[in-house]
């Protein structure tokens, strides 16, 4: 199993994309058992491969926290056909990113994640057509407004691309709101990186938007453009490929979603 996952190159959560990117040149390897299953283990669950424990490309054995995600993952490896695609896999790569890059250092990733809030794509709008701006208000200002009423993170808007800096009190308001579990900080780490977005991301994290919410959130003047001038083709299928990891890593967030209130 260990060549599987050393061939989908980065397996901490820092960058999903270039994982898919990279195994388009991969060799697929053979169907080496019969069935996956599910066992008890000290701090969680175990996943198994004809009752042999998977473990992750350095050898360490994957223990996932809840049986909802053990099982997901198991149904994975249950999916594929004669050959094995890691590419079709997003819980088994991010349990890989957990148990390799993320569990020993939680404060690293978070932070890596938090560097987004100082140029958070719902920042900067478009002065015009009106059409799009009344778009992006109508999908980014309930976040904004959230992050101000709920966690006290007042956040400044720009017209264009141009840079406009974040008051600190802001920033520092929005990343205490961070779930501080490694599961959900992969996971939230892999939402940020999709759509450009800490808020995003932190605002799935916390159940204010669901997943369809966030996706069409973060692909508004994209899913504009496609309106204007037509599908691209090799970007629609590139967008597939990320909201594979992006529904995954909602699925995480939602198993770690804090308590309201």
């Amino acid at each position: 199993m260990r060549e599987l996952f050393d061939d989908v190159p980065d397996q901490s959560p820092l960058d999903p994309q270039e994982a898919v990117r990279r195994h388009i040149r991969t060799p697929q390897r053979k169907r080496f058992y019969t069935s996956a299953g599910v066992t008890a283990a000290e701090g969680g669950f175990s996943i198994t491969l004809d009752g042999k424990q998977v473990r992750s490309p350095s050898g360490k054995p994957i223990v996932v926290p809840t049986r909802t995600i053990a099982d997901a993952i198991a149904a994975e490896w249950d999916a594929q056909g004669e050959t094995i695609d890691p590419v079709t896999m997003p819980l088994t790569r991010l349990a890989n990113s957990v148990i390799e890059g993320v569990i020993d250092r939680v404060g690293e990733v978070a932070d890596d994640a938090a560097k987004f809030l100082g140029s958070d794509l719902l920042f900067y709008r478009a002065g015009h057509p009106e059409t799009l701006v009344a778009r992006e208000a109508e999908h980014w200002d309930p976040i904004l407004f959230w992050a101000a009423d709920a966690l006290g993170a007042h956040f400044v808007m720009a017209e264009g691309v141009m840079h406009v800096g974040q008051p600190e009190p802001a920033i520092r308001a929005a990343r205490a709101a961070v779930p501080t579990h490694p599961w959900s900080v992969a996971a939230r780490h892999v939402g940020t990186t999709l759509t450009g977005s800490a808020l995003l991301a932190l605002a799935l994290a916390h159940g204010v938007r669901d997943e369809d919410q966030v996706w069409a959130a973060a692909h508004v003047d994209e899913d504009w453009n496609i309106e204007k001038g037509g599908v691209d083709v090799v970007g629609a299928a590139r967008r597939a490929a990320r909201q594979v990891d992006f529904k995954a890593a909602a699925g995480i967030l939602r198993e770690f979603r804090p308590a309201a209130g």
